[in-house]
């Protein structure tokens, strides 16, 4: 496996080429469950989290796709990521602050053409851009504080995957 740095990397991706085909390798996570982990199977697609007791607001959850090769062996794609409804509130604000700061650009830009003060836009698309920043941070800060369970959840992976 190719190791990545993850400093930069939002939701960290990696990829393994298993030997064998996908169902029993899929069968294999199901049936491999135990505390704290729940696994959820759809179709090719296996999801890893913490149940509620070990879960906090920042718990991220691994996604797993295995797809079979021309070979017969086969090939898993992981993702961790957040929880997808904490995600879509984040993509949610963030698509809110762009649309804010674009409409007082807009009526920034008609006060100027009009000879009007446009200060107060100014300072508001100022303030949009330290919201931005201040999501951004706190993004970060959340996946540093989940990090150790992305650990424990690729540990987990890699037990099951082995037995």
């Amino acid at each position: 496996m190719k190791v990545l740095s993850n400093d930069i990397v939002l939701r960290p991706r990696f990829k393994l080429q298993l030997s064998g085909a996908k169902e029993p390798l899929l069968n294999v996570l199901k049936i491999s469950e135990r505390t704290p982990f729940l696994v959820k199977r759809i179709d090719d697609h296996v999801f890893i989290k913490f149940n509620a007791e070990q879960s906090h607001f920042w718990s991220p959850q691994l996604h797993l796709e295995i797809n079979e090769t021309e070979d017969g062996n086969s090939v898993l794609y992981g993702l961790f990521g957040p929880n997808p409804t904490l995600w879509t509130f984040f993509i949610f604000i963030h698509f809110g602050i762009a649309t804010v700061f674009i409409v007082l650009g807009i009526w920034a830009y008609s006060s100027a053409v009009l000879k009007k003060p446009f200060s107060l836009q100014m300072g508001l698309m100022v303030c949009m851009v330290l919201i931005w920043i201040a999501l951004y941070i706190f993004g970060r800060l959340g996946k540093h504080k989940g990090k150790p369970q992305m650990h424990k959840l690729y540990q987990f992976m890699l037990e099951a995957l082995s037995a």
